[in-house]
Order: structure tokens, then C-alpha cells, then sequence
């Protein structure tokens, strides 16, 4: 059976469907009143609410309440798992060992409990985003500028990576900070580091915003700090050789 659901039940068959959803690795849905306590790089306790269990086929262990879009709780995938009955509760409990913490709900009542054992391999993929530009510019320098040239991606300073570096038709180096929706003031700023670190250079360093469109007080201060702005709106094309995944994404964006 690929779906078990069932409302308001006891203590034993809360604990029943649980173990028995953990062993066919289906993923567990739990609408309980439950206190939840975390243990590790910090401590936390959540006292009884009503709230929303989920345990996913990968081992990942997460709470939310009824507002905000975040989890209040979780553990990651690979997250040991084990349920018990106490004191006339049902005791879920995650253990990880590196880094050391543990997630631990302690289940009153149970209002709706199911699990599923659904099948699907397939990874998201994403477009639109700067990688996307990126590969845009590189596959076509002229969508900045006639002569532009890329020279490096992701070029390393003390105040992180410049996006694309490049030389325009008279050789003058070029900055590109690339944003995939409107950009705003933080993003000319980091412009202006970037350029600050070419400071002692011979030649002259043109910083250039690229994104779909940009703040006024973002185009204000490019006109004060003699910057340029380039709208360029991200590639939005799915399904080409080149797939990016929401792991992959995130995996870039927190290098």
C-alpha cells in the first residue's frame, strides 16, 4: 500500500504506523499537539503546540507550526531516528553525530498521521539565475557590449569573486556584478569594492551592473560612484545540456 492515513488515533497505532513507515523508508506525516526540545550547538525547547512532524525517506526530520515559511526545527538527511512510547507519549527522536545534537518531539495528540512511499528520481531544474547570465555572456560577450571580452569567471579578491572580468574594445578592464532580479543599492556597493581593489592598476577599471532592471537609489549612486549599469534579463530556458539542479545551485551560491 503506497498511502496509510489515519485520524485521531492512539498511542499504539501512532507508534505502529511510525516504525512501520521507518522500515519502508515512505515519508511520514504527523499533525500532532507535541512539545519539541534541541539539543547541540545551541538548546531549544518549543512548548505544546499544534504543529506539523515531517520525516522524509532520506532521514530528514523537520517541524513547522502554522506560520512563517522555515521549519521552527529540523535535522538534515542521514539523521538517526527512533520512537518509543514514555509516560503515555510518543517520543520521536533524531540523533546526528557530527557535528553532536539531537531533535526530540514529544507527541500528546495525534490528529492526522500518514505516511506515503512515493517514487521520484527526478532532480529540479533551475533557470534564470546569474550562473545562467554567466553562461550567456561567455557564450555571447557582445549582449554587454560590441568588443567586450570575458576573461575569468568567479575571479578571486579580498572582497570575494568578481562574477566575470574582462576587457573591453580599448583593453580597459570591466567588472561585471551580475543579479538576476532587480538590483538595489548592496549591489553597487559591492561593485564599488570590487573596483576599489584595482585601485593601483595602470588601467582604467569600468564597473558595470548587469540585471534586469535596478532601484533608483541603485542608479543614483552608480552616477555617483561613475559606474555603468547594462540591463540584461537571465536566460529562462529549460532543458539543455547543461542542468542545474537546486543542490547544485545552492551548493555555488553558498561558495
Amino acid at each position: 500500500m503506497k498511502l496509510v492515513e489515519e485520524k485521531n488515533p492512539d498511542i499504539e497505532r501512532v507508534l505502529e504506523i511510525i516504525t512501520e513507515g521507518l522500515s519502508k523508508r515512505a515519508v511520514i506525516t504527523i499533525m500532532a499537539s507535541c512539545r519539541v526540545y534541541y539539543d547541540g550547538r545551541a538548546i531549544s525547547r518549543l512548548d505544546l503546540g499544534d504543529r506539523i512532524i515531517i520525516i522524509k525517506s532520506d532521514g530528514s526530520f523537520i517541524i513547522h507550526q502554522d506560520r512563517n515559511l522555515e521549519p521552527v526545527n529540523w535535522q538534515p538527511p542521514k539523521t538517526k531516528l527512533s520512537t518509543k512510547i514514555h509516560q503515555g507519549m510518543v517520543k520521536i527522536k533524531g540523533v546526528r553525530r557530527n557535528p553532536h545534537e539531537s531533535l526530540e518531539v514529544e507527541i500528546l495528540h495525534t490528529h492526522m498521521i500518514s505516511y506515503f512511499i512515493g517514487e521520484d528520481s527526478e532532480s529540479l531544474e533551475l533557470a534564470g539565475y546569474e550562473a545562467d547570465m554567466g553562461d550567456l555572456i561567455f557564450k555571447d560577450p557582445e549582449v554587454i557590449e560590441k568588443g567586450f571580452r570575458p576573461t575569468s569567471r568567479e575571479y578571486h579578491t579580498p572582497q570575494g569573486f568578481i562574477d566575470i572580468l574582462g576587457k573591453d574594445q580599448d583593453g580597459n578592464i570591466v567588472i561585471l556584478e551580475l543579479k538576476s532580479r532587480k538590483a538595489g543599492t548592496n549591489a553597487v556597493k559591492q561593485l564599488r569594492r570590487y573596483v576599489d581593489c584595482f585601485s593601483d592598476h595602470k588601467q582604467k577599471v569600468r564597473g558595470l551592473l548587469v540585471a534586469p532592471s535596478a532601484t533608483d537609489d541603485a542608479m543614483e549612486l552608480l552616477e555617483e560612484q561613475g559606474m555603468e549599469f547594462k540591463a540584461l534579463e537571465p536566460p529562462r530556458e529549460l532543458g539543455n545540456d547543461k542542468v542545474v539542479t537546486l543542490e547544485t545551485f545552492f551548493s555555488h551560491s553558498s561558495s
